[in-house]
């Protein structure tokens, strides 16, 4: 099955009040039309006979849909995403199982719509496990009062719909967040609106303040400065010593530098000691 059943032929789309009345219009089909197209598709693939399938049951899929309004999305896209379930179940049809495509395609639409709710309905998904979407969709109507849960309530849905206490409670706390957005809205004074936003909390960065980067610049420019008057106020010795122990990629050792200047090792250490004290003393 391809996109080309997404918009089926003869159904009119200019607006989705148009879409619904159009699709209570469309024929619906008796039990033996529908095994016979189910049958040309299943067996030759005839892309014709799914689509007509899949528009004698696209009243359905708004009437399924119409139950999920209560999540704050949008009808058009709950009827979307049904629609798509319905296109999957026609696919997956066996007529010769001997039940109704509407039966049938319950699950599908369903599941696809669960999907969508569940990734559109916070920013950060509120039901990842099996046991919460279960209590995502099952929780509020199982609760019999407004409020919070009390333990006899908490234990009751937690037996009826086959999860723990704990995961009960969690989504409770969960149903009953909301996103709060990282920054504060353009033209709002947090203090005055009480809406105090992760943003506030941070420490602010000053890696992006010109002022500082500018300032960090110069006093590194500076230092480099000092450090190659102080160099250059040293004897060449001191200097090539200095060099070859802490400034080149090849350091060389106190008995290599000995070897060099033919004297001993501990005469090189005492060079390099009295050189970096008057190069730390100079930058100071």
């Amino acid at each position: 099955m391809n996109n080309a059943l997404a918009l089926p032929q003869n159904l009119s789309v200019g607006s989705f009040d148009q879409y619904l009345i159009s699709v209570t219009q469309l024929p619906k089909l008796n039990a033996e039309e529908e095994r016979r197209l189910a049958l040309r598709f299943r067996e030759t693939g005839d892309l014709e006979a799914a689509r007509q399938l899949v528009m004698a049951n696209l009243r359905f899929v708004v009437h399924i849909a119409r139950g999920y309004r209560g999540y704050g999305l949008a009808l058009p896209d709950l009827v979307q995403e049904g629609n798509i379930g319905l296109m999957k179940a026609v696919k997956r049809f066996d007529p010769d199982v001997g039940v109704r495509l509407v039966s049938f395609a319950v699950h599908w639409i369903r599941a696809e719509i669960h999907e969508f709710v569940i990734r559109n309905w916070r920013i950060v998904k509120i039901a990842t496990t099996k046991a919460q979407r279960k209590l995502f969709f099952n929780l509020k109507k199982s609760k019999k009062r407004l409020g919070w849960l009390n333990a006899h309530e908490a234990h009751a849905v937690a037996g009826d719909l086959g999860v723990k206490v704990e995961t009960v409670y969690e989504m409770e706390n969960r149903l009953d967040s909301h996103d709060l957005a990282f920054d504060t809205p353009v033209n709002e004074d947090p203090e005055e609106s009480g809406n105090f936003c992760p943003s506030t909390y941070l420490a602010a960065s000053q890696a992006s303040d010109p002022a500082a980067m500018l300032e960090s610049s110069e006093w590194d420019r500076y230092k480099q400065t000092r450090l190659h008057d102080a160099l250059d106020q040293l004897d060449d010795r001191s200097r090539d010593i200095l060099a070859s122990r802490w400034l080149n990629d090849e350091k060389s050792t106190l008995h290599e530098l000995a070897d060099r200047y033919s004297v001993s090792a501990e005469r090189i250490r005492q060079l390099e000691k009295n050189a970096m004290k008057k190069l730390k003393e100079a930058i100071a």
